[in-house]
C-alpha cells in the first residue's frame, strides 16, 4: 500500500511544523559535513599502508628468567 500525494504532503506540512525551517536545513547541512567527512576518511584508507617487519627477537634479547618471573607474580 503506497503513500499518495496528500498524504506525503500532509506528513511534510506536520515535520516543518515540529521542526522548522530552519532546523531541517541545519541537520541537513549537518549531514553534508558527516558525509564529506567520512569520504576524507575513506580516502586516508586508500593511502598505502607502512611495512611493518616480523622478526623474532635472538633469546639473549628477551627477558631473563628473573624478570619473567617479576612479571608473573601476583600477591
Amino acid at each position: 500500500m503506497g503513500l499518495s500525494v496528500w498524504q506525503l504532503a500532509i506528513i511534510a506540512v506536520v515535520v516543518l511544523v515540529l521542526f522548522g525551517r530552519g532546523r531541517i536545513s541545519e541537520m541537513m547541512g549537518d549531514f553534508g559535513k558527516g558525509i564529506k567527512s567520512f569520504k576524507q576518511g575513506m580516502n586516508e584508507d586508500e593511502a598505502p599502508a607502512k611495512q611493518i617487519s616480523h622478526e623474532a627477537k635472538p633469546v639473549d634479547e628477551g627477558l631473563t628468567a628473573d624478570q619473567v618471573k617479576q612479571t608473573t607474580d601476583t600477591k
